[in-house]
């Protein structure tokens, strides 16, 4: 095994410091990347998407249960296969009900979306003891306009802004061979008007561990007092991560 070199304290402390000059620069450098993530143009969602859940038929405007932004998670589940993605089963095992308590509290769903019907959803949720919201996008074009479907009959291959020629030429493209691919999108609604503010995919989706991580990816943030740009919540709160409102 190919362990680090063995030092003393002091040489261990010296050299603990120097990589944790690198931390608060990269911190620093998040932080202004995830304001510039904020402030990105949005597109209005104008399709009348519907997906069925354990209620019914619902819209995209559904899946916000009220609260003013949705995270979706495109969880890989085609409607022919026996089960869904091991990648996207194991980032979903970390999906625990006290994260989806924290987005509540911050005034966030999250739902997960595939494309395989409802009945093999709940059969594999079950199996699993999920409790996230799941929704099946199956016979709606929502994979396919948001790139994690991909059939050249109902929409151009695309995958992380990328289009076919361009992921052959990226060594990628085998992706134009799969049926489904992972990502995570974000959606701010105004009213009933709702808006597409960001979508992230491949080694973008590796940041999503905690719920702060959530919430940097969307255009409302963290909803904190010290954050840029100032103005988007009327109920900005303290730097305190308990998430107790």
């Amino acid at each position: 095994m190919n362990l680090s070199e063995v030092v003393s304290r002091e040489d261990w402390v010296v050299a603990r410091k120097e990589l944790l000059a690198r931390e608060k620069e990269l911190t620093r450098q998040r932080d202004a990347l995830s304001a510039d993530r904020r402030r990105l143009p949005m597109v209005e969602i104008e399709e009348r998407y519907v997906f069925e859940g354990p209620e019914g038929a619902a819209t995209l405007l559904d899946l916000f249960e009220g609260r003013r932004q949705l995270i979706v998670q495109h969880f890989m589940f085609g409607p022919d296969w026996d089960a869904g993605c091991p990648s996207c089963t194991s980032s979903s095992d970390e999906i625990s009900p006290g994260l989806i308590a924290h987005l509540h509290s911050r005034d966030t769903s999250f739902v997960v979306v595939a494309r395989a019907p409802l009945d093999k959803l709940e059969a594999y949720k079950k199996l699993h003891g999920w409790t996230f919201p799941w929704y099946s996008s199956f016979g709606s074009t929502f994979n396919y306009d948001f790139h994690v479907s991909f059939d050249e009959t109902v929409a151009p291959i695309e995958y992380n802004y990328r289009t076919k020629a361009e992921l052959a030429e990226a060594g990628m493209g085998w992706v134009a061979g799969t049926d489904e691919m992972p990502g995570y999108s974000c959606f701010v609604r105004d009213g009933d008007r709702v808006f597409h503010t960001y979508s992230t995919f491949g080694r973008g989706t590796e940041m999503l561990g905690g719920s702060y991580y959530w919430l940097d990816l969307t255009a409302l943030g963290r909803q904190e007092e010290w954050e840029e740009p100032k103005g988007r919540t009327a109920n900005a709160r303290p730097a305190s991560p308990d998430f107790s409102s």
